[in-house]
C-alpha cells in the first residue's frame, strides 16, 4: 500500500510512523519545514511519545517514510489511502474555525486521482464528511465520490505519549458514505493495525462514536465533581466512597479534579450539543466542569490582597499544552477576590508564561497561598520549604503529600484534612 497522511503532529506522525512499520510506503506532509526536515532526517519534532524517535529512525532509514510540505503534489503521486488529521481550531466557545481543515481539504481535491481512498480523522461535528469534506473534494478535484474515489470518517483514539501502542490497542471505528467505500477503508487500516477494524455502516455513525466517547467521560467527570462537592459539604472523603462504588462491576465513576482541559474533552461535547439542540447532559455536564476552577478558588478562603501561586498552566501533568486549560479560569477568579496571583509551570520558562497572561513566580519571593492546578510529577515531592511563607493550598489534583507540609492546611477537592492519600483506581480517570 501507499499512503499520504497529512498533518504530522501528534496525531499524524504517530499514524505515518505506524503504517511505515507495517512495510507500507508513506508520505507525510506538513506545512512546518522544521517538522519536515525532522521527520526526513529521523528524529522526532515533539518529545515524550513512546516508540516515535526508534520508528522514525528505522522506517527514514530505508525510505517508507519521507515527508514534504505539498500536500496537493504528494496526493497527486496516487496513493491508495490519503489520512487527513489537521487540527480544528475552534475559539473560547469550542466554536469551530474551519479554515484549516478546508485548505487541507482543498489541498487533497487539488492531487486526488481516481481510485484514492480518503479518510478523515480530526474530529467534526456529526455531518461534516459527507457535508463539507465531500463537496469540497468533489469541487477540487472533478471526480465523483463513490464512483471516482471513497471518503471515509475514522477517528483518532490515541492518548498522547503512548500514540504508537494505542493504534495497535483499541478497535479502529470506520464509517464510509457507501457500503463499497466503507469495506475499502477497512481493507486498508486493517493492512497495517493488529487492532480490530470495526464498520459502523456511516461517515455519521462513526462521527458520533467519537463525540460519544469524549462526552461521556466529560459527564462521568461532572457526576465525579458533583459527588466531591457534596462530599465536602459532609466531611466524607469522596475517593473512598468513588472507589466502593466502583468495586461493583457497573460502576465506573471517574476522579473529581480542578478543571477537565485539553483538545478533546471541553470541545467536543460542544459539537455534539451543536447538532443536537435538544440534548441536556452534556450542557449539564459542560457548566459543572467549567465551574470546578472557581470551586477550587473558593476553597482557599479569603484571598483579597493575598498573593496566590498557580503551580502548573498545562491543561495535565506532563504535557506542555494549554488547551482550555483551567489555570486560566483559576486565574481570574483569584483576581476576582483580589489576589496577586502568580504561577509556574516546570514545562514553561518565564516568557511563556507572560505570553499566556501570568506574571511568574520567581521561585523564591514569599506567597501566601498556592493552588496545585496540573499534576506534573515534579509537585508529587514539594514541600513546605519550597513555597516560602505559603499558609494555605489547594491541590485540586490530589498530587501532593500533605505530610510534606506540617501545620499547613492542604485542602483536596472532595476529601478532608488528614484523608490518606489518593489511591488512583484505574477504573476512575482524573478530570
Amino acid at each position: 500500500m501507499k499512503a499520504v497522511v497529512v498533518a504530522l503532529g501528534k496525531v499524524g506522525l504517530p499514524l505515518a510512523a505506524r503504517i511505515a512499520l507495517a512495510g507500507h510506503e508513506v508520505v507525510g506532509v506538513d506545512i512546518d519545514p522544521r517538522v519536515v526536515e525532522l521527520v526526513n532526517a529521523g528524529q522526532a519534532p515533539f518529545p515524550n511519545e513512546a516508540g516515535l524517535p526508534e520508528a522514525l529512525a528505522a522506517t527514514g532509514a530505508d525510505g517508507r517514510l519521507r515527508a514534504v510540505t505539498d500536500t496537493a503534489a504528494a496526493v497527486a503521486e496516487g496513493p491508495d489511502l490519503v489520512v487527513a488529521v489537521p487540527p480544528l481550531v475552534v475559539d473560547a466557545s469550542a466554536r469551530p474555525d474551519w479554515g484549516v481543515l478546508d485548505a487541507v481539504v482543498g489541498d487533497i481535491g487539488r492531487g486526488l486521482k481516481a481510485g484514492t481512498t480518503v479518510s478523515v480523522e480530526t474530529t467534526v461535528p456529526v455531518g461534516t464528511t459527507r457535508g463539507r469534506v465531500v463537496p469540497a473534494l468533489e469541487a477540487a478535484s472533478g471526480l465523483r465520490e463513490g464512483t471516482d474515489f471513497h471518503v471515509v470518517f475514522s477517528p483518532e483514539r490515541i492518548f498522547s505519549g503512548r500514540a504508537i501502542a494505542d493504534l495497535d490497542k483499541y478497535p479502529k471505528l470506520v464509517g464510509g458514505l457507501s457500503p463499497a467505500g466503507e469495506a475499502r477503508g477497512i481493507a486498508l487500516y486493517a493492512s497495517f493495525l493488529d487492532a480490530e477494524v470495526r464498520g459502523l455502516g456511516s461517515a455519521e455513525a462513526a462521527e458520533l462514536s467519537k463525540l460519544a466517547e469524549t462526552t461521556y467521560r466529560d459527564i462521568n467527570i461532572a457526576f465525579a465533581n458533583e459527588l466531591a462537592r457534596y462530599a465536602d459539604t459532609l466531611g466524607i472523603d469522596v475517593l473512598s466512597v468513588i472507589d466502593a462504588a466502583n468495586s461493583q462491576p457497573y460502576s465506573h465513576v471517574h476522579r473529581p479534579g480542578i478543571a477537565v482541559g485539553g483538545h478533546c474533552i471541553p470541545v467536543y461535547p460542544r459539537f455534539l450539543l451543536a447538532g443536537d439542540a435538544d440534548a441536556r447532559l452534556p450542557l449539564a455536564a459542560r457548566e459543572i466542569n467549567e465551574r470546578m476552577p472557581a470551586y477550587a478558588a473558593d476553597l482557599l478562603g479569603e484571598v483579597d490582597g493575598k498573593r496566590v501561586l498557580i503551580l502548573g498552566i498545562a491543561y495535565r501533568g506532563g504535557v506542555k499544552e494549554t488547551a482550555f486549560s483551567g489555570a486560566f479560569v483559576l486565574r481570574d477568579a483569584l483576581e476576582g477576590r483580589g489576589a496577586t496571583v502568580l504561577a509556574a509551570d516546570p514545562l514553561f520558562d518565564a516568557g511563556e508564561l507572560r505570553g499566556h497572561g501570568f506574571t511568574p513566580w520567581d521561585g523564591t519571593s514569599a506567597i501566601d497561598a498556592a493552588v496545585v492546578q496540573a499534576d506534573h510529577g515534579e509537585y508529587a515531592t514539594l514541600a513546605a520549604g519550597d513555597l516560602p511563607g505559603v499558609t494555605a493550598i489547594v491541590d485540586g489534583r490530589g498530587i501532593l503529600d500533605a505530610t510534606n507540609f506540617p501545620g499547613i492546611p492542604v485542602r483536596r477537592i472532595g476529601r478532608p484534612e488528614g484523608s490518606a492519600q489518593d489511591p488512583g483506581s484505574s477504573l476512575a480517570p482524573r478530570s
